[in-house]
């Protein structure tokens, strides 16, 4: 269902800004007015691609926290697992969450299960953007199979596994980004502020210029005097870059391109994997049937060709055919991943298989990164020597050629 974002006031005459989960602009404003709310707009909400995708896949929204939401998550299903109504968890949780959105967003769901309405629905119509869909997928197959304590440890256990393994990715990535940005910056310095000084010096002496030292020059002259045009045309081919991504067909295409890069494409063929397995089993253990739960790891899914496999795998699913075989047609899955879900199904325990692939192939992921990293790690240092290395033999030829010194 489509997305509306709202703004309404309550009896005190508090305004409140929102996005809502509905069929139409009608059903928004009779539930903000069945919780006592008094609508004063109602717009559809459109997400800009890509962003928009990124938001789905993510544990938090703005202002909320991946780890603050695990903590939410842990402890309401503590609190409800002591036997305490859901409405006093919600309301002992709003006292201790530290952060102030997500108190203003537990705020909201208790006056909502206070008037009558589930959890689950509470979360999708009130803030889908902190609770994705497999958050709310889930609460929903909780509370409908009366299991809503077990669905949310669970939950909680999913959550913190994912937040880990991003933790993991993002600390491997943060050392050759550091070096790279650092690298650039220290070659951007010389050529801006370092050369410069030297070219008026041997302008002065009017002695010939070796050929290095006059490239040297001439790009620092060039940057120095045209950087704003360099600037522009780095924001021009990111604005089309982006405006292409922005498009279904350039998006589809430079996912495409990504998987067929000899190696970061199989690291984020593993990471897709990965995520499918591990969202699909989560919610065939907590009670969601197979079609919604493929549905809503479409979603969830940051690349678009696995998202279209996983379109096909819903058609197979709806014609019979199981998950197995429609995997294997796709041709994008690994082997491997296909004979375990064969294995699983044939077994009756696919949900527990599809956890251990998820598992498999997170475990894969953080070594092919680390292969990647080392790899990418001595190339930019590398890189950045022989660029500075240049810069320093230049300036040496030119020195030595002022001074007559035989070399």
């Amino acid at each position: 269902m489509p997305f509306f974002a709202y703004k309404a006031a309550d009896r005190r005459g508090q305004t409140i800004d929102g996005v809502m989960e509905a069929s139409d602009a009608r059903s928004v404003v009779e539930q903000l007015q069945r919780d006592a709310y008094f609508p004063i707009q109602v717009s559809p909400q459109r997400e800009r691609a890509g962003l928009g995708r990124l938001a789905r896949t993510r544990l938090g929204s703005p202002g909320v926290r991946g780890r603050d939401l695990v903590a939410f998550t842990q402890q309401l299903a503590t609190l409800i697992e002591a036997g305490l109504p859901l409405d006093r968890a919600l309301g002992i949780q709003e006292g201790l969450t530290a952060s102030p959105r997500l108190r203003a967003i537990i705020g909201d769901v208790l006056k909502s299960v206070r008037a009558g309405t589930s959890l689950g629905e509470a979360l999708a119509k009130h803030h889908p953007r902190p609770f994705s869909r497999l958050y709310v997928n889930m609460v929903r197959a909780g509370e409908k199979g009366g299991v809503l304590e077990q669905t949310l440890r669970r939950l909680a256990e999913f959550l913190e596994e994912a937040q880990e393994f991003r933790d993991a990715l993002v600390s491997a990535l943060i050392y050759p980004t550091l070096v790279a940005a650092v690298g650039a910056a220290a070659v951007i310095f010389l050529l801006t502020f370092v050369i410069p000084r030297f070219a008026d010096i041997f302008r002065d002496l009017g002695s010939t210029i070796p050929a290095p030292t006059q490239v040297l020059l001439t790009t620092s002259a060039w940057l120095r005097a045209h950087w704003w045009a360099l600037a522009a045309a780095i924001l021009a081919v990111a604005l089309a870059l982006r405006m292409w991504l922005a498009t279904p067909r350039g998006r589809l295409e430079a996912d495409r391109m990504l998987l067929r890069l000899p190696v970061v494409g199989p690291v984020l063929l593993q990471t897709e994997v990965a995520r499918f397995a591990r969202i699909t089993g989560t919610l065939l253990r907590s009670g969601v049937p197979m079609l919604p739960a493929l549905g809503v790891v479409k979603d969830m899914l940051g690349n678009q060709i696995l998202a279209r496999a996983v379109d096909s795998l819903a058609d197979g699913v709806r014609g019979g055919a199981g998950l197995s075989k429609p995997m294997v047609d796709t041709r994008v899955f690994p082997a491997l991943a296909t004979h375990m879900v064969k294995v699983g199904e044939e077994t009756g325990r696919l949900d527990e298989v599809l956890l251990k692939v998820g598992a498999t192939y997170e475990a894969d992921t953080r070594k092919s990164l680390k292969r990647l990293i080392a790899l990418i790690e001595p190339g930019i240092i590398l890189v950045m020597g022989l660029v500075v290395g240049f810069i320093v033999v230049a300036m040496l030829l030119a020195i030595l050629s002022v001074t007559d010194i035989p070399v």
